[in-house]
């Protein structure tokens, strides 16, 4: 089968296609023929070699965490699935290839008004939004939350889930981006280019601030999250793109009864990102019926242009997903 394979660690000059074997079932998994993989920014620091030259942890060395395809055969313990039936899971690695070995317990049933591309922007950027908002976030319905890079994979779906919950949503975005999250849902939003995104936090509450804040950036939005976070409010950081080091408030945190809760699901045990999915699948997979959430794809490559998708991905003023097609 073709694949991609990372020779060596750099920028998108390392990434090849070349023939790898078609992994062998196990008796809980599924194979899946894969029409189209979502890219990540895992996958970027992968190549990077942020986790290593050859990561010991993951069901892959090849890259890629979601994928969307056909079951070709299934394991007997993978009574839930059977040959033809259209999928798409998360995946411990092995997304960026023709075909991918998966836990059968990682798959969900592809809504059937959906295509594979739209099915592959879903299962990472949502599950692990709805595990930011909602579980650990524990959003409700007339809450405020602020929501990070809303124009990003993980922040446009974090945008619909926390609308579809009757969130109120303070979102910073840039350029064209900040009106397309106002489509999808955002309340106020700010330029991160332009403004402070504190002052217009405060402004939005009449300054209560918000129960849940949801951030990628990390050390130089540290101490503002923490200001903009109401009494009990929770600090849920999924990411550090711009860096760990940062001012922490104490005292506010101490006072105003704060909490700070770090998440990620590359590292996640098997059995975590199994039951993030089922909780994710129980309560949102209709939403994709009914049109109450949408997946955003931003735009799509052949997997031989896997390196050029990595190129792209590290621009901005992107919207949605980068999704490979293998068709």
């Amino acid at each position: 089968m073709k694949s991609i394979e990372f020779q060596g660690v750099g920028d998108p000059s390392v990434i090849a296609v070349v023939d790898a074997p078609v992994p062998e079932v196990r008796p809980g998994d599924v194979l899946i023929r894969v029409h189209a993989a979502g890219v990540n920014r895992a996958d970027l620091l992968q190549r990077k070699g942020y986790y290593g030259a050859r990561p010991d942890f993951g069901d892959s060395v090849i890259p890629g965490l979601e994928v969307a395809g056909e079951v070709v055969s299934a394991g007997a313990g993978a009574a839930r699935f059977k040959a033809g039936d259209r999928v798409m899971a998360i995946v411990g690695g092995g997304a960026y290839a023709e075909f991918a070995r998966v836990d059968a317990r990682m798959c969900m049933p592809i809504p059937g008004r959906l295509s594979y591309t739209l099915a592959a922007a879903i299962p990472e950027v949502f599950v692990t939004a709805h595990e930011a908002l909602h579980h650990l976030g524990a959003l409700q319905a007339g809450d405020w939350v602020l929501i990070h890079g809303a124009g990003g994979g993980v922040g446009s779906a974090a945008i619909q889930l926390a609308h579809a919950t009757a969130a109120r949503i303070v979102y910073t975005a840039s350029g064209a981006a900040l009106e397309r999250v106002a489509e999808i849902g955002g309340d106020a939003g700010v330029d991160y280019r332009q403004a402070d995104f504190l002052p217009a936090v405060q402004a939005a509450t009449d300054g209560r601030g918000v129960d849940v804040v949801v951030d990628f950036v990390g050390g130089p939005y540290l101490e503002r999250n923490i200001r903009a976070l109401a009494p009990g409010g929770r600090l849920i950081q999924v990411g550090a793109l711009g860096g760990s080091k940062g001012t922490l408030p104490v005292d506010l945190v101490i006072h105003n009864y704060l909490r700070i809760i770090g998440t990620v699901m590359k590292s996640r045990t098997l059995d975590d990102k199994i039951a993030m999915t089922e909780r994710f699948a129980s309560r949102w997979l209709d939403g994709f019926e009914t049109g109450t959430l949408t997946p955003l794809v931003d735009r799509v490559f052949a997997l031989e242009d896997t390196a050029e998708a990595h190129r792209y991905m590290e621009t901005s003023g992107r919207f949605g997903k980068i999704i490979l097609a293998m068709d």
